[in-house]
This record gives structure tokens, C-alpha cells and sequence, in this order.
């Protein structure tokens, strides 16, 4: 019996079991043992009708057999069971989708079921009670929260008007890099701050700069970070609902603690905003929190818009779209660098279009087709979000001739879909030609290849993160020549989490390769 998955759990209690008195061991074991035994009485005969899955214990169901890495575990176990297999996750039922026709049925057939979200204790924090997009249940609220942030953020007329943006927050990013050459530096970590730049300039325009700006980045950087670990780790509040008031391990007032340094950061940027249209001073583009500000105050009185609601929006831009984009990104540059092939075949494309007495613009971006299919690959290779964000049926139903109860968990791993053998050739191979004649995009419509979700919730942040993705990397690929530190070996390895990232932090050489130093500033 392996129990290495309750190594992460014991290790996040607020104090070792063995260091409780009497009276605390004491409420833990019969709150725990006696609550529990009385459910498992009923686990234990609701198999029925179920699909095919590992044999449970009392009480703790299969946690005991559960792998950290939860994205290679669930294709393991469907390798075994099918690919429609159940899981107990303690008192909580999981339900493993490992197939296209399967995930078709899901997010397609039956996308008004499977709209809702199953909601981890850590994030009703981090979302403010479930006031965002994320994880808010479908319904009129998340229907105008997602079309405001698709209309007035995440437009293309909007994502168009902000190219400077993202120029200005590129070109400091490549003068960073070039004031590095010759030396190591985290990619990863650089990447995230010009992400971050970019979606706060969109977020709070020109609220917040210089110095404070870089200083705010490092701060968001470690949060976000830290939020995605207690996100991540095995929860006994998940695992057993009806303890989750105890919270064991601290979870959720880890998370409260995190919750209160970005309530200081957005509490501040609103003030500030405020005050700057009070004075009168405008911007010729508006930032999304100045639009989101306004439509409070205009808001149908049916459906208002609540300051809680915009700080969950504003969490959503960042967290979503920090984290995922950088990873992406740094997943892209390891995989480039350990095949010189296809690195060469990125230069020359770039060069072509570019010239190496030029810099990268946004504009030849569509002209760059060899990237674009780099980008798929990355996203087929390495998902941001491999199980996607779980889904909870509203009502039972029926998945692939099995009973699929209402209320449980539903994880599509998108991860293992789009490594199947059976669906694409040398599956674990990064192989950008296979995307060069294949029309299919990441709009969700093709279920072999789902790496931003598909139906009612499929990411909204498309759009942003391909564009940031297209762009940073063509820059770092034409600017620069890039080697590993001497003695340093290439680990592609992952590590899985609510974003899945790369387990060691890529640190790279830059060289600069373009003709005049001044195309650096």
C-alpha cells in the first residue's frame, strides 16, 4: 500500500498529529473515525451502476493509492478500468473521462448538466465565495460576468487597441534579457512579470508605475504561487464535505491570509482609480477596471454588480492569465531547446519574415505559421490545466452506460486525450509539423484536442493567451541564441497542480543575435 499521497497531506497540517494533547487527538479521531464510519455505510453500497474503478477501503476510499501527480495516475487508472472509470476520493466521487466520444457527451450533449463546478475549499477563498468566472455556478450571474469580460476585455477590438501594451512590456523584457547575455537567468520567471505587466496595464492602465509597478509584480508572482500550491494540495474539506468547518490543515485560512494581500493591493488600486475620475483624469483607452467601476454604478438593480464581484474578476485576469501563459511559454522555450532542428526552423521562419536588422512586431505574427503550430504543440503536450477545472452534474445522468451521479466530481483529463497512441502518432513526441496541415484550433470543437475546455466553459482568455504566447515567444526566439549553464541537463519534467508547470524552473543563456545593440532598447 503506498501512502506517498499522505506525505503532502500530514505535512500541511497546522501541527503534527503526534504533538496534539489528549483532548485535541481525542476531538480529531472522533469527529473523523465516528462522522466517517457512519458515511461509509453508505459509499459502500452505492457502487451500483457506477462506472468501473479501483476497489475502495473503509472510510478513506482509494485516497490511499492516489499519486500527487493526479493527471498521469487517472490515465493509469484508465489504462486499467476504461475510459470512463470512478475513483472515491474519501467520501467524494470522482468520475475520470479519458476519451474524445466520452468528453463530446460531457461538454457538448450534455453541457447544460455539466455546467456547474465542483468547488474545492481553497477556492470558494480565492474566488471570494465563488463570485467569479471560474468557478461561479452557470447561471444568469455567470452568464453577464463572462459576457462582460468577452465584450470589454478579452475582445479582439479590445485586444487590438492594446498592442502597445504588450509591445512596450515585450520590448523591456528583451532589454532585460540583453542586459543578462552571457548569464543565466529564469525565463519562467521573467515571462510571468511581462504577462503580468500586461494584463494589469489592461486591468488599472497607468494606476501603478516604475518601481512600485516591479515591486507589485514580485508580490503577485509569490502569491499567485502560493495560492496555486493550496489549490493543489490534498484537502481533507474536499475529500469529507461535512468536515470542512474543522479546516484540519489550515487550508482555507492559509488561504484568507494570501486573500487579504491582494484585498490590500486591489482595495488600493480601486481608491486610486476612483480618485483619478473624480479629478477628471481620463485615458483614450479605457481600463477595464475604470469600465467595471462604471457599470456598478449603472447596473440593473435586478443584477447588480457588487464590489465583491469585481475583485473576484480582477483575481481571475491575474491568476488565470499569469500563470498559465508564462508556464506555456517555458514549456515552449525547454522543448525548443532540447530539439536544435526545430529551433533552427523557428529562426529561419522569423528571419524571413523579420529580417535580423528588424524586431519582432505583433503584426507578423499571422505571417509565422511554423510558430503557430509551435504553440499547438506546446498546448497539446503540456496543457495549462490537464484536468481541466472539474465539472458537477446539476442531475444524474447517464455518461457511456453508466450512472453518473448528481453532485459528483467529473475530471476530463485533457492531458491523457491528447496523448492517446491511438489518436496521434508518436504521441509523446514534440512534433510542431503534425499541426502544419491540421486545421483544428483550441475553440474547443475538436475533442481530440482540448486544451483550453470546450461548451459553456471553455476559457475565456483564449484569444490573450495566444497572442501573449505567439508574440513573447517569437521575440526571445529572434533576439536571442539561448544555451544552458555549463554542466546543466534539460528537465522537461512536470509537476502537476490547479496549472501545470514545469517541476524545474528553466534557467538559460541568452545570446544576443540581432545585427545593432539599439533594436534592444
Amino acid at each position: 500500500m503506498s501512502l506517498k499521497f499522505f506525505k503532502p497531506l500530514f505535512d500541511s497540517f497546522p501541527w503534527p498529529l503526534q504533538q496534539l494533547n489528549v483532548e485535541q487527538q481525542a476531538m480529531f479521531f472522533v469527529c473523523f473515525l465516528g462522522f466517517l464510519a457512519l458515511l461509509w455505510f453508505f459509499i459502500s453500497n452505492s457502487n451500483k451502476g457506477l462506472p468501473p474503478g479501483p476497489k475502495a477501503l473503509p472510510l478513506i476510499g482509494n485516497l490511499h493509492s492516489l499519486d500527487p501527480e493526479l493527471h498521469t495516475y487517472f490515465a493509469s487508472l484508465s489504462q486499467i478500468y476504461g475510459p470512463i472509470c470512478r475513483i472515491w476520493l474519501g467520501q467524494k466521487l470522482g468520475i475520470i473521462i479519458t476519451s474524445p466520444e466520452l468528453a463530446r457527451d460531457v461538454l457538448k450533449d450534455k453541457d447544460i448538466i455539466f455546467a456547474n463546478r465542483d468547488v474545492p475549499a481553497a477556492a470558494v477563498e480565492i474566488s471570494y465565495g465563488c463570485n467569479d468566472i471560474l468557478w461561479n455556478s452557470y447561471g444568469p450571474q455567470w452568464r453577464m460576468m463572462r459576457k462582460l469580460c468577452v465584450r470589454d476585455m478579452l475582445s479582439c477590438s479590445t485586444l487590438d487597441s492594446v498592442c502597445a501594451l504588450r509591445r512596450r512590456e515585450l520590448r523591456q523584457s528583451m532589454n532585460y534579457f540583453y542586459s543578462k547575455k552571457g548569464l543565466p537567468v529564469n525565463v519562467g520567471e521573467q515571462m510571468f512579470l511581462t504577462v503580468f505587466n500586461v494584463i494589469t496595464s489592461m486591468l488599472w492602465g497607468s494606476t501603478v508605475k516604475g518601481e512600485e509597478r516591479a515591486n507589485l509584480g514580485a508580490e503577485f508572482r509569490y502569491v499567485v504561487s502560493e495560492m496555486a500550491a493550496l489549490c493543489s494540495i490534498p484537502n481533507l474539506s474536499d475529500f469529507y464535505p461535512g468536515l470542512a468547518w474543522f479546516d484540519f490543515q489550515g487550508v482555507t485560512k492559509k488561504m484568507k491570509l494570501l486573500l487579504k494581500r491582494f484585498e490590500k493591493i486591489f482595495d488600493s488600486m480601486i481608491d486610486e482609480r476612483k480618485k483619478l475620475d473624480r479629478n477628471g483624469v481620463g485615458q483614450e483607452i479605457k481600463d477595464f477596471l475604470q469600465v467595471l467601476l462604471k457599470l456598478k454604478d449603472e447596473a440593473d438593480p435586478k443584477m447588480p454588480m457588487t464590489m465583491t464581484e469585481i475583485k473576484a474578476l480582477l483575481m481571475d485576469m491575474i491568476v488565470g492569465g499569469t500563470d498559465s501563459t508564462s508556464n506555456a511559454i517555458e514549456f515552449a522555450m525547454a522543448e525548443i531547446m532540447i530539439k536544435p532542428d526545430i529551433l533552427r526552423k523557428l529562426q529561419e521562419e522569423i528571419e524571413t519574415v523579420v529580417g535580423k536588422d528588424n524586431i519582432v512586431e505583433e503584426s507578423h505574427i499571422k505571417q509565422l505559421p511554423y510558430l503557430y503550430a509551435v504553440f499547438k504543440e506546446v498546448l497539446r503536450l503540456h496543457p495549462p490545466a490537464p484536468l481541466l477545472a472539474p465539472h458537477s452534474p446539476s442531475e444524474t445522468c447517464t455518461v457511456g452506460g453508466y450512472t453518473v451521479p448528481k453532485g459528483c466530481s467529473i475530471f476530463i483529463n485533457v492531458w491523457a486525450i491528447q496523448r492517446d497512441p491511438s489518436i496521434w502518432k508518436n504521441p509523446t513526441e514534440f512534433r510542431p509539423e503534425r499541426f502544419l496541415d491540421d486545421k483544428c484550433d483550441c475553440s474547443g470543437n475538436d475533442f481530440n484536442y482540448l486544451p483550453f475546455g470546450s461548451g459553456r466553459r471553455l476559457c475565456a482568455g483564449i484569444g490573450m493567451a495566444e497572442r501573449m504566447f505567439m508574440y513573447s515567444l517569437a521575440s526571445l526566439i529572434h533576439s536571442f541564441d539561448w544555451k544552458l549553464p555549463e554542466g546543466e541537463t534539460l528537465d522537461l519534467t512536470e509537476k502537476f497542480g490547479i496549472v501545470l508547470k514545469k517541476k524545474m524552473p528553466l534557467v538559460a543563456i541568452p545570446t544576443p543575435r540581432l545585427s545593432d545593440p539599439i533594436l534592444y532598447e
